[in-house]
């Protein structure tokens, strides 16, 4: 199961003894969780996986004025839908990769923005936007992303899971390694 970090403060997991993270769809008539593995599983690769609120997420990706940015997913085309959902099937062989994301601050919008009192996260996505999107429409109430280590802090702090969100994912995924 998934376990904190506690050391570093960022509340990131680390995977323990099993190959992926099951997340919990509270929304979804085809399926009631997806499957997602690490991008950089490789010791040493400097990423971390953080637990995040799927709503905190996609605001702060909404402030992203510098990368493609997805309309909500009820104004998708149908094929669109059909691949992700398909894509995501637990049943697949092939398990998808969690998103990967980088985050940052800027001046929040007002005045106590622009005299430096309040500051809001910006994520960024490197790849997966569809599938956060579509976990979040799907009522995924949290999932794991993966960031660059010198972000994890950053990012559990804008976008962080609360902990009985986190305590939903970690159970699903430790019921996996039951028989």
């Amino acid at each position: 199961m998934p376990v904190s970090n506690n050391l570093s403060g960022s509340n990131a997991v680390q995977p323990v003894a099993q190959p992926f993270w099951i997340v919990p769809l509270g929304a979804h008539p085809y399926y009631d969780h997806v499957r997602l593995k690490r991008v950089f599983a490789a010791e040493g690769a400097r990423h971390e996986v953080v637990l995040v609120d799927a709503r905190r997420l996609l605001v702060c990706a909404d402030r992203d004025d510098t990368d493609y940015v997805l309309r909500p997913v009820n104004e998708w085309h149908s094929g669109k839908i059909r691949g992700i959902r398909e894509f995501l099937d637990p049943d697949n062989v092939r398990v998808p990769e969690m998103p990967y994301v980088t985050v940052t601050t800027r001046r929040a919008r007002g005045l106590s923005g622009w005299v430096g009192l309040e500051r809001e996260g910006v994520v960024g996505f490197r790849n997966g936007q569809h599938r956060a999107r579509y976990l979040e429409a799907a009522g995924a109430r949290c999932f794991p992303v993966e960031v660059h280590e010198r972000e994890a802090a950053l990012l559990h702090q804008m976008c962080g899971a609360s902990d009985e969100a986190r305590a939903a994912v970690e159970a699903a995924t430790a019921a996996q390694l039951r028989p």
